[in-house]
């Protein structure tokens, strides 16, 4: 992993996608092996769960956190150096969910899957960043 991120972020980001998941009750079966995997690539533990139920994890809902949150879901899918369709497809729900429109989501997650994969992981922050700045002002 990159020690250029802050894995905590990440685990927050992580968590506040199971809550929207949760929350909504309406999470496709299909998700949860990526869901699962990105929960072991994270070094998820019970001792996370468990402070994961004593918490109320939230939505971003100011425009930097959810900027943040989207570049997050980026670095879970590059965690194993592999960019599988349903894992862009659970990434896609979730930014729709962040607030992001459908077609930006796809035109981000298309350029993603075409990204180099030997990209650090402030370089690929601020490539996420740019793209939701030109295409979203």
């Amino acid at each position: 992993m990159d020690s250029n991120i802050d894995l905590d972020k990440v685990k927050k980001s992580y968590f506040n996608l199971l809550a929207v998941y949760k929350t909504t009750g309406n999470m496709e079966g299909k998700y949860l092996p990526c869901i699962v995997k990105w929960g072991i690539q994270l070094g998820i533990n019970i001792s996370d769960l468990t402070d994961l139920e004593r918490t109320t994890p939230t939505i971003p809902t100011d425009k930097p956190s959810r900027i943040e949150a989207l570049y997050h879901l980026v670095y879970l899918i590059y965690l194993d150096k592999v960019v599988e369709d349903l894992e862009l497809e659970v990434a896609a729900a979730y930014a729709e969910k962040l607030g992001f429109e459908k077609g930006l989501v796809g035109d981000l997650f298309k350029s993603i899957a075409t990204m180099a994969y030997d990209k650090s992981s402030s370089d690929m922050q601020r490539d996420v960043e740019d793209f939701i700045k030109v295409h979203n002002p």
